[in-house]
């Protein structure tokens, strides 16, 4: 008791340990709170930001947070280096790990990768009908790492972002308009021009063709069994499937009024006989 009396007594110590470690512990702590205040203040300013810009809310908030985590780092280690603390072996560390979840999650950090610039250069947008990574669906969210589509018979389907950024990707409704390419086959014996006609008049009568673009109807090939003639309507892009099944029942209910036959595949076969042998 007597010593650490003395200890406490002694002018030497208090002006050599006590008050240096007191002072930069009142520092360290002041480095703390008014760095992290700082760093959820930038925080918050690159979130306005972000949302003036029109960012996805998604990789805003994910931005935000990597940026406040990466303040928060930097604030602990000025407050470490304040105590004394050496913040060498400490950043060593950090690397050290930031390099080992780097290489463990690489294919998560390449489909946030991929999700970024989905979102940036929004090749579609939720709502759209897309084909890419070997599948089609509406597109339901863009998420950081994947991308939901829902299939035409409600399925779900979560696709890893770099699938899809790394192929080719078809935005089915992207445009207002899109054509509907029909070609339908007539025997060589029908009339031609009637076939165009009676094509041309169902497509104009329907309300749900566009007049502009105007439709065609042509030939288009002389197959081995029929007169092959497309005839291609631009609809809206909403009435596309319900419009490209109402004209499929239409044609051949109106061909087969007027007489002009949808051949199916056939081969004429020619058989030829022999003259038989004088021996035989």
């Amino acid at each position: 008791m007597d010593n650490i009396g003395n200890l406490l007594s002694d002018t030497t110590f208090i002006d050599r340990y006590v008050i240096p470690w007191g002072v930069n512990i009142i520092l360290a702590l002041v480095t703390f709170v008014v760095g992290r205040w700082i760093a959820k203040l930038v925080t918050r300013g690159l979130g306005h930001v972000l949302a003036r810009a029109k960012i996805y809310d998604t990789l805003n908030r994910f931005l935000s947070n990597i940026a406040y985590t990466g303040l928060f780092v930097v604030v602990v280690i000025a407050a470490l280096n304040q105590l004394g603390v050496d913040t060498t072996s400490v950043l060593a560390v950090f690397a050290a790990a930031g390099l080992a979840v780097g290489l463990a999650l690489k294919d998560s950090l390449s489909n946030f990768a991929a999700g970024v610039m989905l979102i940036l250069y929004k090749p579609f947008q939720v709502g759209n009908f897309i084909e890419a990574a070997g599948t089609a669906g509406s597109v339901e969210t863009i998420g950081i790492f994947n991308t939901l589509l829902k299939t035409p018979d409600n399925r779900e389907i979560s696709v890893p972002n770099a699938h899809i950024y790394g192929g080719t990707i078809v935005n089915v409704t992207a445009r207002a308009e899109r054509r509907i390419d029909l070609v339908f086959g007539i025997g060589y014996d029908d009339d031609v021009a009637q076939a165009k006609r009676l094509l041309m008049e169902l497509m104009t009568s329907d309300p749900r063709v566009l007049a502009e673009p105007e439709p065609f109807v042509g030939v288009v090939e002389l197959g081995d069994n029929s007169v092959n003639i497309a005839a291609r309507p631009w609809v809206a892009s909403g009435d596309y499937w319900a419009t490209r099944c109402d004209l499929m029942e239409q044609v051949k209910a109106t061909f087969d009024r007027n007489g002009i036959s949808i051949p199916f595949p056939q081969r004429d076969v020619h058989l030829y006989q022999a003259a038989a042998s004088a021996s035989a």
